[in-house]
């Protein structure tokens, strides 16, 4: 599949989306249980960062055992047996995972509950494999990285509620502020996700999603469009042999490691700063995540055939209503929305870097990863509501990180294009490492909570870099995102 656009497109992509909103629903809510558990433990910070670690780690286990069963067996798992009913067998392995919660529920058992994540991440990591490759293919290729903004936007709504939701159940009210929380209700909203994610793979099985995406292995492709040309870097032996792969994989392992980390650690800075009590911190967390689904829904503007003028009207005026859902979703959970009105004004630094991006992933990456390493920066000179706001703000940045270093590194990889993208859903470990690492520096008789942000410059630092080397790795393989539509293998 080249580039699909028969009917069955636009339900194809809907039926995708689904799988996004998971995603981000659990990766979310994580950040509800780890001071909960780490409270009720009696754990320190660095172990209940462990949450982070067996989930996201769980990514990198699945991705290995999917390169392995490739290279040792009849080819390309997903060539093999489809890319729909790989996402299906991804989804039943994680509602797998979910039956660990209600022993783990039942009897506080931190263990068997970072195991059951452990084997839903398993399952996400098929899912992942599959769904950002089939996303990029299903359309025009010069607009793939703004599709995946689209569905990581649908992703964001899944984080935004996740936390809310599950800190119902755990505190028995959306509102809570002082109730005692209750570690055996947190089976409940993992059992109702297992039973969705059974129902979600049967509708896959069933759906017009498509099995097969053929690789493009030719030089050049010219277009039957307009005068658009479509490259394909010239063939190596190993996706490793590509630069902005093998560059790629360390720039997914620090992006996903800086957006965990960055909201993990964030209850125990309210909780330590400004003595913020555990069940109020849901809110903030949705904010975080929300911020996300912000920049994500405000760059996948460019993915609709519009004309220039409503793209920009719609590039102001998109991230205020993903502001709105926010808003929506938390006065309905009966949160004290006022405080946030504030945020409107942080959201105008969004509009101003995603227009000096002009959809170009390099600069894009570039410019985000500057603006979050003056976010943290602030958080950590400020001190009080502006230097949470701050920290929250870097969710905004983290936005359309994935799509931008994602389309780089798979970008002219032909064939090679599942093997890479393998290998970058692998360095989603990197989740689980960096928030271990700032959680084990935030401790007081090291860097404290407040300077362990520091972990976060660093990994921007070298998000900035990846952006500039990068687009020099591809500019040297006559890949040249300012003058041509690039197709990413598929």
């Amino acid at each position: 599949m080249e580039q699909n656009n028969s009917k069955n497109y636009g339900s194809a992509l809907l039926t995708l989306i689904t799988v996004f909103f998971f995603w981000g629903f659990v990766a979310a809510s994580n950040d509800i249980l780890i001071p909960v558990f780490k409270e009720k433990l009696h754990l320190e910070q660095w172990q209940s960062q462990m949450i982070s670690l067996a989930f996201y780690v769980a990514y990198t286990v699945g991705s290995i055992i999917y390169f392995v069963i490739s290279k040792t067996g009849d080819g390309d798992i997903l060539n093999k047996y489809g890319y729909k009913n790989g996402i299906a067998a991804g989804l039943i392995l994680s509602a797998l995972g979910t039956l660990l919660f209600y022993p783990a529920a039942e009897t506080a058992s931190f263990y068997l509950m970072i195991t059951g994540l452990f084997i839903v991440g398993l399952g996400f990591s098929l899912q992942q494999i599959a769904a950002n490759a089939l996303v990029v293919a299903l359309g025009d290729p010069k607009t793939g990285a703004q599709r995946l903004s689209l569905t990581g936007g649908v992703n964001n709504f899944g984080t935004t509620i996740g936390p809310l939701l599950v800190s119902l159940a755990i505190f028995g009210s959306v509102s809570a502020k002082t109730q005692e929380a209750s570690i055996s209700a947190v089976k409940f909203p993992y059992l109702i996700l297992g039973a969705l994610f059974l129902v979600v793979a049967v509708i896959f099985k069933f759906s017009s999603v498509p099995d097969k995406i053929h690789s493009i292995t030719d030089d050049v492709v010219e277009s039957p469009e307009e005068d658009t040309i479509v490259l394909v870097a010239k063939e190596k032996k190993s996706a490793l042999d590509y630069t902005q792969l093998a560059l790629g994989m360390i720039a997914i392992f620090v992006y996903v490691g800086v957006e965990v980390s960055t909201a993990s650690n964030l209850p125990e800075f309210m909780k330590e700063k400004l003595n913020t009590p555990t069940g109020s911190i849901a809110p903030f967390i949705s904010l975080y995540w929300a911020s996300l689904m912000i920049g994500r829904w405000t760059a996948s503007v460019g993915a609709f055939n519009l004309s220039d003028g409503m793209k920009k009207l719609l590039g102001v005026v998109t991230p205020y209503i993903a502001f709105g859902v926010f808003l929506a979703v938390n006065r309905i959970a009966q949160h004290d929305v006022t405080p946030f009105y504030i945020y409107a004004f942080v959201i105008m630094v969004l509009i101003a870097a995603d227009y000096l991006s002009k959809g170009n992933p390099a600069r894009q990456l570039l410019i985000f990863s500057g603006c979050a390493i003056t976010a943290l920066f602030i958080g950590m000179l400020s001190s009080g509501m502006v230097s949470v706001f701050a920290f929250i703000s870097v969710g905004l940045f983290c936005s359309t990180l994935w799509p931008c270093i994602y389309t780089l590194a798979v970008t002219g990889l032909g064939k090679h294009t599942n093997e890479g993208s393998s290998f970058l859903i692998m360095m989603i470990m990197g989740g689980g490492f960096i928030s271990l690492l700032q959680g084990y520096l935030g401790d007081p008789s090291r860097l404290g909570i407040q300077w362990s942000y520091l972990v976060g410059v660093g990994c921007f630092a070298y998000l900035a870099f990846y952006a500039i080397k990068a687009k020099s790795a591809l500019k040297a393989q006559g890949i040249d995102f300012d003058k041509v539509a690039v197709k990413s293998g598929h």
